[in-house]
This record gives C-alpha cells, structure tokens and sequence, in this order.
C-alpha cells in the first residue's frame, strides 16, 4: 500500500490537488471492530442536500425537543429519533423513530448506512445520580457505547454532536467563571466519562477528521420532559411542585449556586454550533452558560407569582457534594466570539415560561 501511495505522489506531483489515496482510518487498528475488506472511503451527502439526522437516546429530557426542532428545521423525515424504550404515542407520531443500542456496535452501522445519517446526535449516556447508583452500567452507557459512536461515526463520514456537562469539572476546577481549559478531575463517573467523550472525540477529530462538536451544558429546565436523575433536577422538580401542592422539598442547600439554561436556549446553542462553519470554530468543546442561582434565589422569584409557595430543604449528601464540585458559574466567552451564541432566558423569564407551561398563565400575566 506504502508503494502505491509513493508511486502515486511521483505520478501526481503536477497536480496542485493532489490528496493520498491513503485512507487516515488504516492508521488504526482494531480487529475485532473493523473488518478486513472496510472501506473508509464514504463521503457525506452534499452539503446543499438538509443533513439525515439520527439522535441516540432520544426519549430523555432533550432529544424530544431537539427532533422537534430539527424537523421544523430540516423536514420530519430527515430526523430520526431512537431510544432502547417504547416512545409514548405522541412521540411516535410525530416522526421517524427507531430502536436503536448503542452497544450493538453492528446494528449502528446499518442504521447509519440504511438511514444514509449525516449528522448524529448522541444523547445516551446515565446521568450523575443515577451514574453513580449504577457504575457498571455508566460505563457500559457512557463509555463503551460512546466507543462504537466514534467508530461508525469517523467511518462514514458522519458530522458528530456529543453533549458534555458542567460535571466534566471537578473539585479542583476554579468554581466561578470556569474557562474552557482548566483542570478537570470529576469525582463522578458521569463526569469522568465526559471528559473521556471530551478528549476522544478531539482525538478522532486530529486523528481522523472526524468533524465532532460538543458543548458542556449547565443545568437545564424544561416544562415538557421530565428530568433524567441528575444534580440539578431540582429546578425543574420545583416547578413541578409549586403547581401541585405549592411546596416543594429541596435536596440541595439553599446556598448551593450552579449554572442554570432553559432548554430552548440549550437546543438553540445546540443547532448553532452543529451548522457553525467548520473554520469558525478554533476548539472543539465550548462552555455555554445563561444564568447561575441557588435554590433560595430561585424560590424567591418564584414567589413573587405564586405568593403562598412555600420551599423546605432535606440535604441529600451524595447529590450535595456532587454539586459542590461542580462550577457555580461558566465563560462562555469563546462560544459567543465563534459563533456568535446569546443566550435569551434571564431567571424571570425562565420562572414566567415554565410556570406558563404548568398551567398559571392567569396569575403570570397577573403578576406581570
């Protein structure tokens, strides 16, 4: 193959074009994974075609809006929504959606080749508290799968998203205004699995060209989609309650501060840097933040709508010090130099939009 490729370069030297007919992929190897006759020579579908989109995990707290909003974007037939579970039947309805393990290393390849996917989401992964209740499972999730992702996604040519999170730091990281680059030694194995996507993914990138983006989500709040066992789900369970009974029990301390997003913000950064030119973007994993407060800041806004709430707090210790290690606030900077992100939720707007979903529109125009 060493001579072909020398034979071709003196053949082909007139030419200012020239590329090596060496695929990068062979500089690997794995042969349990990659059989002998591969070809790594797939290319993308054109870039003037909408991108054939596959999200893994879909049935947690994003991949549902992410479809939706990729569908209104691209078409409802060019995004595929997959999960390991049944989808409730409005979700089924709304589009294309398949089973799909990511631990069937075999089974990715088809459905990437049959779907003819372009761009993957990876949404599958066990969240902090559920992680760490469940190790052998997190990292059979969280890092194995991630492992087949990788390799069928730099195989065809796929244009790759893998989420990362505000548990990709540790107690060691500068706490306010964590930079991009700083030390990151989680103490959880969600966020140890995090970096490793992190720097997996960058490799490949170096390595292979595979063309993989990734942002660190701070918490996010929904009022559609029910959160998925992680620290900060409190700030959606809150809302939750304040409808229900108007009290709500809170398992961190009234004290705890932690970057917070609304998930319409969080879809939006997630499309922007999935359609960012390549050349915008000088790294491959970006912090994005909107706003930072602590259970009590957030009860206090909550108030001002639903006068007679009332919040008490039960101190969970393994999700307290989960979230002690983790940054009470993010710099976004270089993400709104590249890209131009913005975020459009403030913490009133956030508490109006979710209390408008959960059925106090009457007394949100009230207050207003």
């Amino acid at each position: 193959m060493l001579r072909q490729v020398v034979s071709g370069t003196m053949q082909s030297r007139a030419s200012s074009c020239w590329k090596a007919a060496l695929p990068l992929r062979f500089l690997g190897h794995s042969p349990q994974q990659i059989p002998a006759d591969a070809s790594f020579y797939s290319t993308s579908a054109s870039e003037a075609e909408p991108p054939r989109v596959l999200i893994t995990g879909g049935l947690g707290q994003l991949g549902v809006g992410l479809a939706g909003l990729l569908r209104k974007r691209f078409g409802r037939d060019s995004v595929i929504l997959s999960d390991i579970r049944k989808p409730p039947a409005h979700v089924f309805c709304s589009g294309p959606f398949i089973y799909a393990d990511i631990l069937d290393y075999k089974k990715l390849h088809e459905i990437v080749v049959n779907h003819r996917i372009t761009w993957l989401f990876h949404y599958s992964a066990l969240l902090s508290a559920v992680g760490e209740a469940n190790v052998p499972l997190a990292k059979a999730v969280n890092i194995t799968g991630l492992h087949n992702i990788l390799e069928v996604a730099a195989k065809y040519n796929v244009r790759l998203f893998v989420p990362s999170t505000i548990g990709a730091f540790g107690p060691t990281s500068p706490r306010n205004h964590t930079p991009d680059f700083s030390i990151q030694r989680p103490r959880t194995i969600y966020g140890v699995s995090k970096v490793h996507a992190e720097l997996m993914g960058e490799y490949y990138y170096h390595r292979y060209g595979l063309d993989f983006r990734c942002l660190r989500y701070p918490g996010i709040i929904s009022a559609d989609s029910q959160p998925g066992g992680g620290t900060t789900d409190y700030a959606v369970q809150i809302f939750h309650a304040a409808v229900k009974n108007n009290r709500f029990e809170c398992n961190l301390k009234a004290s705890t501060r932690l970057p917070m997003m609304y998930i319409d913000d969080c879809l939006r950064a997630t499309l922007e840097v999935m359609e960012a030119p390549s050349e915008c973007l000088s790294i491959r994993t970006y912090n994005i933040s909107a706003v930072s407060f602590t259970p009590e800041e957030l009860a206090q806004v909550l108030c001002k709508y639903v006068p007679e709430f009332q919040i008490t707090y039960r101190v969970d210790p393994l999700r307290q010090a989960i979230a002690d290690s983790w940054p009470m606030s993010l710099d976004d900077s270089t993400a709104r130099k590249d890209w131009g992100w913005k975020h459009d939720f403030d913490l009133p707007g956030l508490v109006r939009t979710m209390l408008s979903f959960q059925g106090f529109s009457t007394r949100v125009a009230h207050a207003n």
